[in-house]
């Protein structure tokens, strides 16, 4: 079957053979080391929802305290996300992420010193201003690494870091909780920071002397292949002619991603600040155990999703893909807001909530990488996701406020259901025809 498609494709069985051998070189490179990465820094950004559970009580502070906390992250990662991307596109990707990773890894460490609700606004502000262009410079990084027939499963293997984090994070975070409190003087909570800030600075390092910027940089491709594989990258980027951030800021597209994205991201976003709460308040209290349970819709989000990219790599379909896995995460919500006191229909309601949700996340980002290159795809997708991380801004503190006004955190639930239902209408139906027509390999 791709042999098929290849040579319809214009090339030879030949090629097709010197392709896979090239692509799986590529891939076992940097694919591996950024999905590491991104499980890193999506825990450096989420842990937030496990040390709840301790320094919420501790320093006594309210829901929508925590709420506010956990969203003013987005505040950082939208003012400094497009310039963030820029710059990457400006000095590469290799300098620009190392410096990323260390100093996010730095800030994240720190919030073990947070004692006011001043001190950790200011924080978490600075670990989301820190982090900035990590996703967008990754996800951009692909577009000079990889052809447009690849980026689908790419995609999805990339933002499966988000369920990997999930799997293990919560685990990891609520064993670190319960097996550390009190050790040297200090809580659980602030070894939480500790011990998963300090390997996103060694991580740093080794993508320092890991990545290359350029295919022609790869000393580890003979000048054949690199010239085989530039070839095979650069003849998708012929097919675009949008080379100006100002191309992206013309294009109505571009505004239209957004707006599916804030409601993609929002829904994430209520899941991985909210959930353990949610698993607490449905009749859990052991830190760990709660970890545990976390674990299990992150486990079937990360199998589902590689093979739905799989999928619509094989198909060349994307609309729907991506539209009826932002409504499955609109059914889920609804369930997890009405059963929030059944431990069973509400683990149920997450599952299906972090599948339909995650799934969409990584076969969004296949949308704007097929109109912009260059310095507009450098800054068009860090522009997409500044916004659409907005629902990060959102999501949170409107849960919380909710739960703190009502007692319950069912009508937030309900909330994010209601956008993810939007996003499903948008891509079914707002979508301009040339972004969702059947790609081929």
């Amino acid at each position: 079957m791709s042999t098929t498609l290849h040579v319809e494709s214009g090339l030879s069985t030949g090629e097709v053979s010197r392709e896979k051998e090239i692509y799986g070189k590529v891939f076992w490179r940097f694919i591996p080391l950024l999905v590491i990465c991104w499980v890193m820094a999506y825990l450096d950004r989420v842990n937030i929802s496990f040390a709840k559970l301790q320094m919420q009580s501790e320093l006594g502070f309210s829901d929508a305290v925590y709420g506010l906390g956990a969203s003013i992250f987005f505040i950082g990662y939208f003012l400094f996300e497009v310039p963030s991307n820029m710059i990457l596109h400006r000095v590469g990707a290799r300098i620009w992420i190392m410096r990323i990773m260390v100093t996010w890894g730095i800030a994240s460490a720190c919030t073990m010193f947070v004692t006011s609700e001043m001190g950790f606004y200011f924080i978490r502000f600075l670990v989301g201003a820190l982090e900035a262009g990590f996703v967008p410079g990754a996800l951009y990084y692909f577009t000079k690494w990889f052809p447009a027939q690849r980026r689908g499963r790419i995609n999805t293997i990339f933002m499966s870091g988000i369920a990997f984090c999930g799997i293990i994070g919560g685990p990891i975070s609520g064993g670190i909780m319960k097996f550390t409190d009190g050790a040297l003087g200090l809580h659980g909570w602030q070894w939480l920071f500790l011990l998963e800030g300090l390997p996103s600075i060694v991580l740093g390092i080794i993508v320092w002397f890991h990545l290359d910027d350029e295919i022609e940089h790869a000393k580890w491709l003979n000048a054949s292949d690199r010239q085989f594989w530039s070839s095979m990258v650069s003849r998708d980027a012929k097919k675009a002619d949008t080379h100006h951030f100002g191309a992206a800021l013309r294009e109505p597209a571009t505004y239209i991603l957004s707006i599916i994205y804030l409601c993609l991201a929002g829904g994430i976003y209520g899941l991985v600040f909210w959930m353990p709460q949610l698993i607490k308040t449905a009749g859990t209290q052991d830190t760990f155990a709660i970890g545990l349970i976390s674990a299990i819709p992150y486990l079937v989000a990360g199998v589902t999703m590689i093979l739905l990219g799989k999928n619509s790599d094989r198909t060349g379909e994307r609309r729907w893909h991506l539209a009826l896995t932002a409504l499955l995460g609109g059914v889920g919500y609804f369930i997890c807001g009405t059963y929030s006191e059944h431990t069973v229909a509400l683990l149920f309601g997450l599952t299906l909530a972090a599948t339909g949700v995650i799934s969409a996340i990584g076969l969004f980002w296949v949308f704007p990488q097929r109109f912009l290159t260059g310095m507009a795809a450098a800054a068009g997708i860090a522009l997409i996701n500044s916004i659409g991380q907005l629902g990060g801004l959102i999501s949170p503190y409107m849960v919380g406020k909710v739960k703190d006004v009502t007692g319950s955190a069912s009508m937030g639930l309900y909330a994010l259901a209601a956008a993810l239902v939007v996003s499903f209408v948008i891509i079914a139906w707002g979508l301009p025809q040339r972004f969702y027509e059947r790609t081929r390999s």
